[in-house]
């Protein structure tokens, strides 16, 4: 196994990989592993709205393991055995050095950085005419080239062939810890099997780690792999996680991956001894027995209140909430998030809540859920282009009919075993106040972000998710989505979230005093097309019609609740994200429409007198008159109605704008912001306080920042990528 050399690696992260990362990398030209570089490019997008067939998987690690299997799957070299300085990589950086940006200003619109900008992605015989017809899109596009030094190693590399080095596959220090683990995974009995299934469905997409190791190495994947534990993993490649192994006999193993951190997908999960004991605890300790294996059909895999229906509903509700955070950021920072079609589906800035596990008998909650499997049965991948009308109502049938026997339920379990409607249906983290118990979700319109507590102004929405709600969200777009899938299968997937995210706000609702409950609904779905608005507005939407327990004492109840949930979960505080600087903090105090003119996400760097640096998070929320609709969104927004929140530290993965300012320009910054009153106003306020892509200092700034995430967070911090830095 092959890695960059210790010179090169920090080069090609902080100056190429910013932006050629994941599966928006241009070209697919993944320079966040040592074996994208040797793969090389391609001219097929991972992204393509227009698709009506599935697109053959290109996933670095898993569907081609040779330089021979990528080229026949269209990839291309950008490195040139034979001739060191002819090979694409190299010549993209002498055209940045022949053909240097502006210094300072606004790149002329020929430059384009749309998300969905046709791309160029020249073989080595095409280079020359790209040269010709583009010769300011050198490397790295749309910044800076790199200084002197940096060049200097970089290209010296490159003309001698650009070696790697080797590095291991487990490092000695983490062998018996691996072992361990798949031991422990890979036990014979149903018990274990079941669970380890289970397990592997949720955690797949994560980056794995070993927390109470001294030095560990990087971040595992779990897989599935055709060799038992000890041998070399065999890799079993499927498009999702439930789909069929395709072999009898198969282990679950930990994969070390040599990846480069991204903030985008970067999504952590511990591995230790107390998680371990906690699993077993959950799954192996209880008294039920798992007669017989589900298997792979696929009428049923994809369905997990049928594969999992063995499995006691408290263990599988638990297993989640424990890394509630990460069970959300799959679908945060999963492929399914990328693009405005795909995100306007939630509001721009949202709490998340949880029902207390423990609320309904576990025997009638599984028989129940079990009676419902079908009603809750999610999109299946499609092959048709089409969405239709009669599709959309054939979900929304299914769904209204199982909220109907839900709230049935409900009811019956409150009278029959006198539970409240209050504040202790909420789960608030238990006695070791557990930090996942809140979150925050923010829309950064083509891209999202979620955090720990209740961060920011109280929004205009709130979600309460309970266990097959939080299943759902999971396996329709993380376990099931396909990002190279046809278009219709991901509308489908946008489109059922709709009724998910109805379903989340209802939670909150429910424990709204019955007489505010319409007028609050009917304001978040304001304007909504005529059938969405019957489904949302229908009495039969399966509507709990018990009164709330909660005695409020206010005109505003939506408010008084939201503080009732602040005050319930000990980890709404978010104290790491807390501001205390006024003048930042006059920002938040309501809506309007200056906010606008900002960008979604904004650093905001603060150099104060004794050196020390401190960075904000500007997060614009944009708002909208309802979010039920899948296009014309322009037509649904409301900028008087759009709020800003700071927040002290990082938030979001793809800013679009950096300030650098001086302690002693904090409240002029903030009052400009609130002065902004035309696109003018914010092009003089840009010149006095933004940093734009063409200032020779932006690498540095852009180091800074990152080396101050990685201070702050150690573990969870990436690289941020570059890709929709603005250009205004």
């Amino acid at each position: 196994m092959q890695g960059f050399p210790a010179e090169i690696k920090p080069i090609v992260e902080q100056r190429c990989v910013v932006c050629h990362g994941c599966y928006d990398a241009p070209c697919q030209l993944k320079l966040d592993a040592w074996p994208g570089l040797e793969r090389g490019a391609s001219k097929s997008k991972v992204y393509d709205g227009t698709r009506l067939r599935p697109a053959e998987l290109t996933r670095l690690f898993e569907d081609a393991h040779s330089i021979e299997e990528w080229r026949s799957k269209g990839f291309y070299p950008v490195l040139d055995d034979n001739d060191p300085t002819q090979g694409t990589m190299f010549k993209m950086l002498q055209l940045k050095q022949d053909f240097p940006l502006p210094r300072k200003g606004r790149l002329p619109d020929t430059f384009d950085f749309s998300l969905d900008r046709d791309q160029s992605c020249p073989k080595p015989d095409e280079f020359s005419g790209y040269r010709e017809q583009r010769p300011y899109q050198g490397m790295p596009f749309g910044f800076p080239g790199l200084d002197d030094e940096r060049l200097d190693t970089l290209t010296r590399w490159l003309k001698a062939g650009a070696p790697g080095v080797s590095v291991p596959a487990v490092p000695d220090s983490e062998r018996a810890t691996v072992r361990n683990w798949e031991q422990f995974l890979n036990a014979p009995d149903n018990k274990t099997r079941l669970m380890s299934r289970y397990v592997y469905e949720h955690l797949f997409i994560g980056d794995l780690h070993f927390d109470t190791l001294e030095q560990p190495s990087g971040w595992y994947k779990l897989v599935r792999s055709r060799t038992p534990p000890g041998e070399p993993v065999d890799l079993i490649a499927s498009r999702r996680p439930y789909d069929d192994p395709g072999v009898e006999h198969f282990y679950y193993r930990l994969q070390l991956r040599h990846m480069t951190r991204l903030a985008k997908r970067h999504m952590p999960y511990a591995l230790n001894p107390a998680r371990q004991a906690r699993w077993t605890a959950l799954f192996l300790e209880p008294d039920y027995s798992v007669d017989t294996l589900p298997g792979y059909g696929e009428k049923t895999t994809s369905n997990p209140f049928i594969t999992f229906q063995q499995l006691p509903v408290d263990t599988r509700y638990r297993f989640m909430l424990d890394e509630a955070h990460f069970t959300i950021m799959a679908y945060i920072k999963g492929p399914v998030c990328r693009g405005q079609v795909a995100l306007n589906v939630i509001d721009d800035h949202f709490w998340v809540a949880f029902v207390q596990p423990d609320q309904r008998d576990p025997d009638q909650q599984a028989s129940f859920l079990a009676s419902q499997a079908d009603r809750m049965r999610l999109p299946q991948a499609k092959k048709s282009l089409l969405m239709t009308a009669l599709r959309w109502r054939s979900y929304a049938k299914s769904q209204r009919r199982y909220l109907e026997a839900r709230a049935e339920a409900i009811a019956k379990v409150v009278d029959a075993d006198q539970i409240k409607l209050d504040m202790d249906l909420i789960w608030n983290g238990g006695a070791e106040q557990n930090e996942n118990a809140a979150l925050t979700v923010f829309r950064h319109f083509d891209s999202a972000s979620v955090v720990k507590g209740f961060v920011g102004q109280q929004p205009k929405t709130m979600w309460v998710i309970d266990y097959s709600l939080l299943e759902r969200i999971h396996y329709l777009l993380v376990a099931d989505f396909d990002v190279y899938g046809a278009v219709g299968h991901q509308l489908e997937s946008r489109l059922y979230m709709d009724f998910l995210r109805m379903e989340g706000e209802q939670g909150f609702l429910m424990l709204l005093p019955k007489a505010d409950r319409d007028a609050l609904r009917n304001y978040w779905y304001r304007g909504a097309e005529s059938e969405a608005r019957a489904y949302i507005l229908s009495p039969r939407h399966g509507e709990f019609e018990r009164e709330s327990d909660i005695a409020f004492s206010s005109d505003d109840t939506k408010a008084e609740l939201m503080g009732l949930f602040e005050n319930h979960i000990p980890a709404a505080d978010a104290s790491r994200y807390a501001v205390t600087e006024s003048s930042l903090l006059s920002l938040m105090e309501g809506p309007s429409s200056v906010f606008h003119y900002l960008p979604q996400t904004s650093f905001v760097q603060v150099l104060k007198p004794d050196g020390a640096r401190e960075t904000y998070t500007l997060l614009t929320n944009s708002a909208h008159s309802n979010i039920a609709q899948l296009f014309a969104e322009e037509e649904r927004r409301l900028p008087e109605e759009d709020t800003l929140t700071v927040a002290r530290g990082f938030i979001g993965a793809y800013p679009n704008m950096f300030f650098q300012i001086t302690q002693g320009q904090l409240e002029a910054f903030a009052q400009a912001i609130q002065n902004l009153d035309s696109d003018d106003d914010y092009q003089r306020f840009l010149e006095r306080y933004g940093e734009r892509r063409t200032v020779p200092w932006f690498w540095k700034l852009s180091d800074d920042l990152y080396e101050e995430y990685r201070r702050a967070q150690p573990i969870e911090a990436g690289l941020f990528d570059l890709n929709r830095y603005e250009n205004r």
